[in-house]
């Protein structure tokens, strides 16, 4: 698991703020100086909160426990979604709908549909019905499908949250505080880092600053589950050696 180096968060542009006027007084630890008026964020910083929440990421998914990757903002979408499929992870990239986790047992039931129209698309079920019903049906199960296709087999409420951006996704953050997941998020100076547990530092604009965080992200939740592979296999290794062993007697 390589972290990136300052140089490498330099030039992926890591360290540019938001316009002074727009900043949050409480990211002053985390600010090296202003340039232009633009805030110009400290990389030593941000290194050292990407260790801190990459820890965390490797121990959940060392437990077997899963995180929810949020980012609905336009150049985040596809970094994100390719990012939490690549670990199993579920994602929500279109729109955040309200209540997604508060309100899971009715998310549920909206993924249960699409799966439903998605069988009855599969196995012919849908003969008789006249081809404006049936490209009513499929319109039906792709907006469902845009909004909730990253989250389709998610059957329990995840144990923490990765944002980008928690002033835009405010609403996903509030839910997750609300239910005591883990917060690890993105937070640009334009932000209170305090709302979350595991603030990184970082520009949460450029596609490219977006993309050298969360490539860190998935490297130590990657970490995480080959040790829970490890543990598991000689968890099965120290079976079979018991079973072995002659009885005593």
């Amino acid at each position: 698991m390589t972290k990136p180096t300052y140089k490498e968060l330099l030039d992926a542009g890591v360290h540019f703020g938001h316009q002074k006027k727009k900043w949050n007084p409480k990211m002053q630890p985390y600010i090296f100086m202003e340039r232009k008026g633009i805030h110009i964020i400290d990389l030593n910083r941000t290194l050292e909160c990407m260790d801190n929440a990459g820890k965390a990421l490797t121990q959940i998914a060392k437990s077997g426990r899963k995180i929810l990757f949020v980012a609905t903002k336009k150049q985040s979408r596809e970094i994100i979604a390719e990012a939490a499929r690549s670990v199993g992870m579920p994602f929500v990239v279109d729109r955040w709908l309200g209540g997604m986790m508060t309100n899971f047992s009715t998310i549920k039931k909206s993924v249960k549909k699409m799966n439903t129209i998605d069988r009855m698309l599969a196995d012919g079920s849908l003969t008789s019905v006249t081809k404006k019903e049936r490209l009513t049906l499929t319109r039906s199960r792709n907006k469902l499908e845009k909004v909730l296709g990253g989250i389709a087999n998610l059957n329990r409420l995840p144990s923490a949250v990765f944002i980008v951006d928690i002033s835009h996704e405010h609403i996903a953050l509030a839910e997750a505080k609300k239910l005591g997941m883990r917060t690890i998020a993105m937070v640009d100076s334009n932000s209170d880092p305090n709302t979350v547990d595991f603030p990184i530092p970082s520009n949460d604009d450029a596609s490219k600053s977006i993309a050298m965080i969360t490539r860190f992200m998935v490297d130590s939740i990657k970490e995480g589950l080959k040790q829970r592979e490890q543990a598991q296999k000689n968890d099965k290794q120290g079976e079979k050696q018991a079973e072995k062993q002659p009885e005593k007697g």
